[in-house]
């Protein structure tokens, strides 16, 4: 077992070094927390939607934006699509499972603000519907994912795959990734004078 704990730990610090070699994946993240940050200092929101684990990663990066981070400091607008029960089941059974973060953007998406979609593959049909609706909304997107996107690629404005097809360490470096945006975000918002 101390062998396979040991392989587990190696494979996540593997992708984490491809992350950190990959330029263009980190210019895509400084990319994402400037516009992130320009969103948020102009009075507009970020959203976060995703399903299970990356429902709860979209759930801890908005309540790390909305609480503190490093700081104390004043709540930043953020917030994750999923946590009105009422609504998701009242949605899903109305409507289709497909449709409830699209109902949702509709409902608390508007211009100028940004949308995280997150999926490990990149495949989730209720996440795509609600880039499209983010996309018809003026909002801008962001697809967290794994290796190759899925069919997310090419749908969003800013694409952020983590260079790994293993759903665990993909999520592992979804929420790494999310850990920085917020420092970043929070660091350059109320910096210290």
């Amino acid at each position: 077992m101390n062998k396979r704990i040991k392989n587990i730990i190696t494979e996540g610090i593997v992708i984490k070094q491809q992350i950190l070699s990959n330029t263009l994946l980190l210019d895509t993240i400084e990319k994402v927390t400037e516009v992130c940050i320009l969103a948020l200092k102009g009075n507009k929101k970020l959203l976060f939607c995703g399903n299970g684990g990356s429902a709860a990663d979209a759930q801890h990066i908005a309540s790390e934006l909305t609480g503190r981070f490093y700081k104390e400091r004043f709540p930043l607008n953020a917030e994750a699509l999923h946590t009105d029960t009422s609504f998701m089941t009242a949605v899903s059974n109305d409507y289709g499972y497909e449709e409830t973060f699209a109902r949702m953007v509709n409902a608390k998406g508007q211009i100028g603000d940004v949308f995280f979609a997150i999926s490990t593959s990149g495949n989730s049909a209720n996440i795509l519907r609600a880039v499209e609706e983010a996309r018809k909304n003026q909002l801008l997107t962001v697809a967290m994912t794994g290796a190759t996107g899925g069919k997310l690629a090419g749908m969003t404005d800013f694409l952020i795959n983590v260079p790994s097809t293993d759903t665990p360490r993909i999520q592992e470096c979804h929420i790494m990734i999310g850990h920085i945006l917020c420092e970043l975000i929070e660091a350059t918002i109320f910096k210290e004078n």
